[in-house]
């Protein structure tokens, strides 16, 4: 399939969507998870259906409960409409969550379908639905390493009103 420039465009710009989602939630950044939604979007997540803005906001509390999580987001299709205002998408995901307390790790393995919408040259999902694969818990099992002397996962959470990098 051949690509127009602006198709490439609207392709990446889908793409930074599903970062700043990721990276919001990542980094407890409310605002950065919120600006991947318009504002009447909504998210079916299995233990949340409903507005996307409140799934946020109860994001940001149910995942205090990980020092640490890393949404990576793998094989993101995104299929454009003719008109150029919405798109599809469909984005596997494997989380890893790092308990807060334990030396345990949790790990989430599904996909995301969305629906994006384009409005004044920005790109943001409409509809997201959470299809979940399975999950694993297993004990951390520590490397040879002074771990220690390492910026920890909690480092930079949360993040908001924090440059990205060092």
């Amino acid at each position: 399939m051949t690509y127009t420039p602006e198709q490439l465009s609207d392709i990446e710009c889908i793409r930074d969507v599903a970062k700043r989602y990721s990276r919001g939630l990542d980094r407890l950044d409310e605002n950065l998870m919120k600006s991947a939604y318009w504002p009447e979007a909504t998210d079916d997540h299995g233990v949340f259906a409903g507005n996307a803005m409140e799934f946020v906001e109860m994001c940001m509390e149910a995942h205090l409960g990980w020092r640490s999580t890393n949404h990576c987001i793998y094989n993101h299709y995104i299929t454009l409409d003719s008109d150029g205002t919405r798109a599809r998408g469909e984005a596997y995901n494997v989380t890893y969550l790092f308990q807060k307390d334990d030396d345990v790790l949790d790990t989430w393995y599904g996909r995301y379908l969305d629906v994006y919408e384009k409005r004044d040259e920005q790109w943001r999902i409409i509809e997201r639905v959470c299809v979940h694969e399975g999950t694993t818990t297993e004990s951390v099992k520590k490397m040879d390493i002074e771990a220690a002397r390492f910026r920890q996962g909690n480092f930079d959470r949360p993040s908001s009103s924090r440059a990205v990098g060092p």
